[in-house]
Order: structure tokens, then C-alpha cells, then sequence
């Protein structure tokens, strides 16, 4: 029986071994992370994460589950919006919660976030226990993005909602070959200037080319058992939010 396989980037890998390649790459640059995205979307992954918010609406006292959360940028918007709730970030990459949990002391935000090492694809959680799943430029470097998918629906109350922020495909060819032309050649530079990791940045901007558009995945959102499934574009399809409800 041939082995599974699936993409590392543009290079083709055992499915066995691709969540140990993303956690090399996100302990690598976890200490620049934060940096890094500033000074690779010019800042503009703050008014994406803006926006998730305000299509999300958080209320307060409701239970939010951040998968691939990293250093906690969705769960500490998420509870000022809310004013009050909880938010558990789960991410495969020990260094980065490392990173939030410093940084939830200094905002004094640490008795509302728990930090958990975890799988987007089997998730530690009991069915029907958050209000809110989010996941923030994670589920392209899931293995299988069809079953955290899945997870997500299984964790999810009844009413809850599910929201992806991921980088996506320009709708305009001119624009996107542009695009191309900068995240192949300036990002990771930049990775090798800010974060001594030019390979890391490398695989991050290929695996945003393997990632499906933007109907294929709303399919796969509808496909997991989400209803009322939409999406929205972000800087002309540069990142797309799609959002489903556990109905």
C-alpha cells in the first residue's frame, strides 16, 4: 500500500511528516513571528484580524476556541471586544504559546486564556464546548484541512460559529501575478533579515499558492455540516474570511 502523501510547500511529503516540518518553522520564527507579519503585510494583518472581529461580534461571556492561535493575536481581540469570556489557545508549536503567555501577563489577561499544545485534526476537547472557533492563517498548514473542519463542527455548540481567516487567491490575474512576483521574492529575504530564516518564509509563502480558492473552500466549510457558509475578501483576495454556523 503506497504511503500517503501531501504538500510541504511546493516540495510533496509523507502526510506523517508534515506536522513536524510546520512546527520546526513556527519554533524557528516563533520570536519574530509577531514582527515578521507586521513588516510582511505592512501591518495590514491587523485590520484583516479587525475585520474577522467585526463579523464575528463577540459577546460577552462566551467561550472561544483559537485553533492554531499561536501567540494568542485572535483570543486577546476576542475578549476586549467581548469585555468578558474565555479563550483557549491550541496551537501544535509549544514556543509559540510561549510567546503569548508572555504576553497575555503583560496585558494582565491570563486568568481569561488557557494555552494548550494540540492538533487541529483531533482536538482535546469534549463535543458541544465552545461558543466560537477561530483560526487565523492555520488550517493551510493543517495536513488535512477536511478534518479540523470537522473537529471544528464536533467542538462547536449548537449556534456556535466558525471563522477562517486564511490567505487566498487575487480574483485578477495582473494583481496576482504582482503578488506573486513580491512574496516570492521580498518575503522571505525579509524572513533571512528579521528572523535569520530565509527557508521558513519560504515554505509560508508557498503554501499560501496550494491553499484552494476561495469557492473550493466554501465548499469544504459546507462539506463539514456548517450552514449559512459565506466568505468574504480582504484587500482584493489577497486573505478571504469564511464563516459557518452549527446549526
Amino acid at each position: 500500500m503506497s504511503e500517503k502523501t501531501t504538500h510541504f510547500g511546493f516540495e510533496t511529503v509523507p502526510e506523517a511528516e508534515k506536522a513536524g516540518r510546520v512546527q520546526g518553522v513556527f519554533g524557528s520564527v516563533a520570536s519574530k513571528y509577531d514582527v515578521m507579519n507586521d513588516v510582511m503585510s505592512f501591518g495590514i494583518h491587523r485590520v484583516w484580524k479587525d475585520a474577522m472581529m467585526d463579523w464575528l461580534a463577540p459577546r460577552p461571556g462566551q467561550r472561544l476556541l483559537d485553533v492554531a492561535g499561536g501567540t494568542g493575536d485572535i483570543s486577546f481581540r476576542f475578549l476586549k471586544r467581548a469585555g468578558s469570556g474565555h479563550a483557549t489557545v491550541l496551537d501544535l508549536t509549544e514556543p509559540m504559546l510561549v510567546e503569548g503567555r508572555k504576553r497575555a501577563e503583560a496585558e494582565q489577561l491570563g486568568a481569561s486564556l488557557d494555552w494548550v499544545v494540540g492538533d487541529a485534526m483531533a482536538l482535546p476537547f469534549e463535543n458541544n464546548s465552545f461558543d466560537v472557533y477561530t483560526i487565523s492563517f492555520g488550517i493551510r498548514n493543517v495536513t488535512r484541512p477536511a478534518d479540523a473542519l470537522a473537529e471544528a463542527y464536533r467542538v462547536l455548540r449548537p449556534g456556535g460559529r466558525l471563522m477562517v481567516l486564511e490567505f487566498s487567491q487575487i480574483p485578477n490575474d495582473l494583481m496576482q501575478k504582482v503578488y506573486n512576483l513580491y512574496s516570492f521574492n521580498i518575503i522571505p529575504r525579509m524572513g533571512q533579515a528579521i528572523a535569520g530564516d530565509r527557508d521558513s518564509y519560504q515554505y509560508l509563502v508557498e503554501s499560501i499558492r496550494q491553499f484552494p480558492d476561495q469557492e473550493t473552500f466554501l465548499q469544504m466549510v459546507r462539506d463539514a455540516g456548517f450552514e449559512n457558509a459565506k466568505y468574504r475578501n480582504l484587500t482584493m483576495g489577497v486573505a478571504c474570511l469564511h464563516s459557518g454556523w452549527k446549526i
